[in-house]
């Protein structure tokens, strides 16, 4: 309701649908630029260049109203029920305005200690009427490092449990210099914290605003309006479905060895389960999977093939039901290693769609690469070298991607980050960060898999540092021998490999030295094709030869193509 409304003499007016709808996407606004104000002031080029953060608004009860398009599933679905944590910890008689939250918690924020996750009250007219989150994605927090060596979360790094950053506007001085002297690039971490609590801050302002212009006094009656009116969208969604239940199994790489994942699928009145009972046991290494990621991104698959167009927020989230077997890779419990926990949750999607597929067949898209093609450089001067301090090292994170699955009636995209969402980072700033030289990243021919829609292309590349220095990497990748399957007859993409350019193969996890002078090379996997390779018009074959994703061979052996045949 307007300003002007409530100004009027007598009682104001009832709130219509309309202007609910109007506040809604206010709210919208509000946290798109709450995320917008963390990419501007990060430090960490995660953050700033790729968007591998969330923001939300949340109601006093700590339920997700409106999330920031900005983010990636993982990140916000966790965060949806990270913010019941913070109200229980902290308690409602120890929160004040100016008051800010944060923890790192695996179990109860985001999924790895590498994720702070900042809380912070909204106050209007001194009353608490919600609550802003964000998450963001920092570059170290000690231990071994951002990787999968580690045997226990204790070896990974610094865990912050669920405590005050800032109490009625004073930030904690005693936990900023904790952090600061457990973590490699102290500046980035501590600036990033600062930039996670100022970008709620700006959220709170422009609420107040939204208060104001409105003439409302809390966030009730629109919290009701918008959790109900999505949950009924999204039973709407789910009710027009057949019931019924399927199931599909996955193997991905593992660390040592192949893990095997699987899900059943269950359609029904009001609800869509995923039960992932008989999926592998944890991992000795750090690539477990919290129960709260497995939820994440079990809901976001469901969620973009059953109601792709519902937004996303506790009402829409509330009829998709997850479990899965305490102890199994996917609910790894305390204290488990689970640094790297996006390189299986990552595939969660994929799986899902396998047992959708059966339920709603000619819907449902091929494998992709699925899991980010990270890579953590940690960079240093050759030791004895002459003109280098030995001091001048640095931490460099990268986000790279291989293809996504084709579609029923689309190619796959090629190098693109599917499901997390997060962009590539421009060589140009990753290059500013350390003595780090990319000599090549290109799309790789023939990568994606044949079929009626062929699969996304991954990419190739080469990475080498300056002249006197040497690098440690540690690998996050996946698809190195299980690569993206098709679907309806199409081929599966090819796979993934690492090696350096003096012909070394490398693992695909793991931490590895790079010598001086040597290049890495990269090689991401792309993704499954759809129907029929037969099926494929000529002229799609012609325009992916002209375009270089295939080679001639490549069309003659996989899609039979003839040249000069008219």
């Amino acid at each position: 309701m307007p300003k002007n409304q409530a100004e009027r003499p007598g009682k104001p007016a009832e709130p219509t649908s309309i202007d609910y709808q109007v506040m809604w996407n206010r709210l919208i606004s509000i946290v798109e630029e709450q995320a917008t104000a963390l990419v501007r002031t990060a430090f960490s080029t995660s953050v700033r260049e790729a968007g591998d953060l969330s923001a939300g608004i949340f109601d006093r009860k700590g339920e997700m109203l409106a999330q920031a398009v900005t983010g990636t599933p993982g990140h916000v679905n966790a965060m949806a029920d990270s913010v019941a944590h913070f109200i229980n910890e902290i308690g409602r008689e120890n929160i004040f305005p100016g008051d800010v939250y944060l923890t790192n918690d695996p179990w109860k924020g985001t999924g790895h200690l590498h994720d702070f996750t900042f809380t912070s009250p909204a106050f209007y007219r001194q009353e608490l009427v919600g609550f802003f989150a964000a998450t963001a994605h920092v570059v170290d927090i000690g231990g071994r490092g951002f990787g999968a060596d580690a045997n226990s979360v204790y070896e990974e790094g610094l865990r912050i449990p669920i405590t005050k950053f800032a109490e009625r506007g004073m930030v904690n001085a005693q936990l900023v210099n904790l952090v600061r002297h457990n973590v490699r690039v102290p500046d980035q971490v501590i600036g990033d914290m600062h930039s996670l609590a100022n970008c709620n801050e700006t959220g709170q302002k422009r609420l107040v605003n939204m208060l104001d212009e409105f003439g409302m006094n809390d966030l009730d009656h629109l919290s009701e309006y918008i959790i109900e009116h999505s949950r009924l969208a999204t039973l709407g969604c789910i009710n027009r479905l057949s019931s019924g239940s399927a199931s599909s199994e996955l193997t991905v790489d593992g660390y040592f060895d192949p893990i095997h994942l699987k899900v059943g699928i269950t359609f029904s009145r009001d609800e869509i389960r995923a039960d992932f009972n008989g999926t592998g046991p944890v991992s000795s290494r750090g690539i477990n999977v919290p129960l709260v990621y497995t939820k994440a991104y079990a809901c976001y698959g469901i969620k973009c093939i059953v109601a792709p167009d519902i937004p996303n927020n506790a009402g829409s989230l509330a009829p998709f039901k997850v479990t899965a077997p305490e102890d199994c890779i996917l609910n790894a419990r305390h204290p488990a290693p689970v640094s790297l926990r996006h390189v299986i949750g990552h595939f969660i999607p994929d799986l899902v769609f396998g047992a959708m597929h059966q339920l709603l067949p000619g819907q449902i898209p091929a494998e992709g690469a699925a899991a980010l093609w990270n890579l953590h450089i940690s960079t240093r001067p050759v030791p004895g070298s002459d003109g280098h301090d030995p001091d001048d090292t640095a931490e460099i994170l990268m986000f790279n991607s291989g293809g996504t699955g084709a579609r029923p009636a689309l190619d796959g995209m090629s190098a693109t980050a599917f499901p997390s969402g997060v962009h590539t980072m421009p060589i140009e700033a990753t290059e500013q960060v350390g003595p780090i030289i990319v000599w090549k990243k290109q799309l790789r021919p023939d990568s994606g898999g044949a079929g009626e829609y062929r699969g996304g292309l991954g990419q190739s590349m080469e990475i080498g540092v300056q002249d006197g220095y040497e690098f440690h990497f540690s690998a996050m990748f996946d698809r190195v021998k299980h690569p993206a399957r098709g679907r309806e007859g199409g081929q599966e993409g090819k796979s993934g490999s690492v090696a350096l350019d003096d012909g070394t193969v490398l693992r695909a996890k793991g931490k590895q030295f790079v010598p001086a002078g040597t290049r890495l090379l990269l090689e991401m996997p792309g993704g499954g094709g759809y129907g029929s390779p037969e099926k494929r018009q000529r002229e799609a074959i012609e325009q992916d030869i002209k375009q270089g994703y295939i080679s001639m061979d490549h069309a003659i052996t996989h899609y039979r193509y003839k040249p000069g045949q008219c």
